[in-house]
């Protein structure tokens, strides 16, 4: 089995997320031994698209510059790691009633038309298919599901888009109200998690 395992906390060592997606990874190695996992924390940067991209990605010109080369490159990188992927466990931090900046972009340099999805007679069709995602949801006042949660929604809604529809949940919300049952709600996930 090959594990992609997504962070995008800001909040460093005191990351709720990063520690539920390590404790999925942990109990997911432990069923598979043989488990590769690939790490990927988008706090380190995660490029935005825009035209420069767009222009490289989307219009592939026909004699590309090296800058141009490398956009594609990064691109391709990421999603050439979801591609390569059984079981993505990614972290969701709530900030703001949703999820980081650096998740957003790393969507979109991963839904590329003719490649994680393409377009039917019959819609869209998601590329990505057979896989598991797996999220840790931490947020301080959001519950998951609540009418402020714009992100556990919208996460598996573009996942779905892409073809990923076995979608889970381990959430530690409303931290801020009750920080200890928030944390034993999302190990009570956990538990009931199958590796």
């Amino acid at each position: 089995m090959n594990i992609l395992h997504i962070d995008s906390a800001i909040t460093g060592e005191a990351s709720v997320s990063r520690k539920l997606t390590a404790d999925i990874v942990a109990k997911l190695k432990a069923a598979n031994p043989d488990t590769a996992v690939t790490y990927r924390d988008l706090n380190k940067g995660v490029p935005a698209i825009d035209t420069d991209w767009f222009t490289a990605v989307r219009t592939t010109p026909e004699n590309p510059t090296p800058e141009q080369q490398a956009i594609v490159a990064t691109s391709d990188a990421y999603l050439a790691e979801v591609q390569a992927a059984d079981v993505l466990v990614i972290g969701l931090p709530i900030y703001n009633f949703t999820l980081t900046a650096q998740l957003k972009n790393w969507l979109d340099q991963i839904a590329r038309a003719g490649k994680s999805f393409r377009y039917t007679a019959e819609g869209p069709e998601g590329l990505l298919k057979g896989k598991r995602a797996i999220i840790g949801y931490a947020a301080a006042g959001t519950p998951i599901g609540s009418e402020f949660d714009h992100a556990s929604g919208y996460l598996r809604f573009m996942l779905g888009f892409l073809g990923i529809t076995d979608v889970e949940f381990v959430a530690a919300d409303r931290l801020a109200m009750d920080r200890d049952a928030g944390l034993a709600r999302a190990q009570e996930a956990l538990e009931k998690l199958a590796a």
